[in-house]
C-alpha cells in the first residue's frame, strides 16, 4: 500500500523533557487519521513536525510538499478581506469557488471581523483546501466553538475530505469526535503510539451505533480514563 506519511523512530525533545519517543506512523493517501492523548502527549508537536514548523531531533518523516494546517485559531488576515485570506496568490475564482463549498459564497468581500467563529472557521478550511493538499493537518480546530456549530463544523469537514481526498491528520482531545470523523483512531501516551483502531462498526456512523459506545470504551480506557456510571 502506498504512503502519503511515514514516519519512523520520530523523536523530539524540549530540553531535558521528550515529548515524542521512537515514535512510527503511516497514512495512506486519502486516509483521515484522528490523534488523540492527553494533554502534553505530543499530539501537537507531530503536527508541528508533519507541517514542517518544526524539526525533528531524529527519526525519519516523509510528508508531501504539499500539506496545509488548520489550527484552532483561524488565524486571519484582518486587514484582508475574505477572498483575499482564501486566494492568497491566486485567483478571485478560486477563493469564490473554495468559499461556496464552505457555504460562504456570500461573503467574499466581508472582513474577518464581522464573521462568527464558526464562519471564522470555514475561511479556515476553504484557505487550506483551495491548493487541493495532499496532507491536511488539523490542529484542534473545531475546540473554540459552541456545541452546535462544533457538530454542523464537524459534517463539514467530512464532506470535504471525501470531496477532495487528502491524507488528513486530526489531533483531538474528543474522543467522540475522533470516531465520528476518522477513519481509523491512533492513542498517542508517553511519546508513542499507545493504540490504533479501524473505525468499520456497521451501520450509520453515529453515537447511537452500539459499535460507537464499545470503541470509545477500548479508547478511554487505553488512555487511562474510566468512564462514570450512569446513575440509577
Amino acid at each position: 500500500m502506498s504512503t502519503a506519511v511515514r514516519v519512523r523512530a520520530l523523536t523530539k525533545s524540549f530540553g531535558p523533557r521528550t515529548v515524542l519517543n521512537g515514535l512510527d506512523l503511516d497514512l495512506a493517501p486519502g486516509e483521515f487519521v484522528a490523534l488523540i492523548g492527553e494533554s502534553g502527549c505530543g499530539k501537537t508537536t507531530l503536527l508541528r513536525l508533519l507541517a514542517g514548523l518544526d524539526s525533528a531531533d531524529g527519526g525519519e518523516l516523509d510528508a508531501p510538499a504539499e500539506r496545509m494546517v488548520v489550527f484552532q485559531e483561524h488565524r486571519l488576515l484582518p486587514w484582508r478581506r475574505v477572498w483575499q485570506n482564501v486566494a492568497i496568490g491566486l485567483p478571485r475564482e478560486a477563493a469564490a469557488h473554495a468559499l461556496t463549498e464552505v457555504g460562504l459564497g456570500g461573503h467574499l468581500d466581508a472582513w474577518p471581523a464581522t464573521l462568527s467563529g464558526g464562519e471564522a472557521q470555514r475561511v479556515a478550511l476553504a484557505r487550506a483546501l483551495v491548493r487541493e493538499p495532499r496532507l491536511l493537518l488539523l490542529d484542534e480546530p473545531f475546540a473554540a466553538l459552541d456545541a452546535l456549530t462544533r457538530i454542523k463544523m464537524q459534517a463539514l469537514v467530512r464532506d470535504l475530505v471525501d470531496a477532495h481526498r487528502p491524507a488528513v491528520l486530526l489531533v483531538t482531545h474528543d474522543v467522540d469526535e475522533a470516531i465520528l470523523l476518522a477513519d481509523r483512531v491512533v492513542a498517542l501516551r508517553s511519546g508513542r503510539l499507545a493504540a490504533e483502531h479501524r473505525v468499520d462498526f456497521a451501520g450509520e456512523r453515529s453515537r447511537r451505533n452500539p459499535g460507537f459506545d464499545d470503541l470509545r470504551t477500548r479508547l478511554l480506557a487505553e488512555l487511562g480514563v474510566a468512564e462514570l456510571a450512569e446513575a440509577r
